[in-house]
């Protein structure tokens, strides 16, 4: 390459950004002091300040628009998640505010107070978390919040009587000394209850199989099966 013509290259490029970098000083879209690069800089960064505004508020409803009617506004926007939903706990409506991803023992625990449900391994193995939905006992560690919307979700706290008398069955895991350190102990109460409501009568075996998704650290399992079959008699 010439040499004569690099040096004309060199010298019209910088007059270039000079002239863009003082036009933008008297257009007034950046500070007298302020570089062409960092000028830039600030372009981009605000580009993607505003870029996220909008994804962050794609997926809201608008329900402050002129003509929207009552349909409308309570119909959330394609992309949007309901989070104000009402679930059926031991019998009675309870509005809640639930995360996309948040789990039923989480909801459980933190949002409602009922903390008779036990986080143990919080990856469906160890039966601590048990509940039952629609009679059916479910690890509430891995089951979302949002799958359970109108159906009956039963936890221990809900097992008591009217004026706070003990459950058969949490009667008979008492008698039978189920309860070593009794953290599992809600979650293997909550699994009898399944078991004894589809099968009164279970034999021991049965009654094994039921139990067997609930891990006692203890090593009480005789106990808890005691305990089974008792309240099974006393049903």
């Amino acid at each position: 390459m010439n040499k004569g013509n690099s040096m004309t290259d060199l010298t019209t490029m910088m007059m270039s950004e000079a002239m863009v970098s003082q036009q933008t000083s008297s257009c007034g879209l950046a500070p007298p002091n302020m570089s062409r690069r960092e000028f830039i800089k600030g372009v981009i960064a605000s580009g993607a300040v505003a870029s996220a505004g909008v994804f962050m508020l794609a997926g809201c409803s608008d329900n402050s628009g002129v003509g929207n009617t009552a349909e409308s506004s309570a119909t959330p926007a394609p992309g949007s998640f309901e989070r104000m939903i009402t679930l059926n706990i031991n019998g009675r409506d309870r509005v809640v505010d639930v995360l996309p991803n948040e789990t039923l023992a989480m909801t459980l625990r933190y949002k409602l107070g009922l903390t008779g449900t036990k986080l143990g391994c919080d990856r469906g193995e160890c039966g601590a978390c048990t509940v039952n939905i629609d009679d059916v006992q479910q690890y509430s560690c891995s089951t979302l919040t949002h799958t359970v919307r109108g159906r009956a979700i039963n936890t221990v706290e809900g097992l008591q009587g009217a004026n706070g008398e003990l459950h058969t069955i949490q009667q008979a895991f008492i008698d039978e000394l189920g309860p070593q350190c009794g953290f599992c102990t809600p979650g293997q109460i909550m699994s009898t209850v399944s078991l004894l409501k589809s099968n009164p009568d279970p034999t021991r075996e049965e009654a094994r199989v039921a139990l067997s998704g609930n891990l006692c650290r203890c090593g009480a399992y005789d106990h808890y099966l005691n305990s089974v079959m008792r309240a099974a008699g006393e049903a």
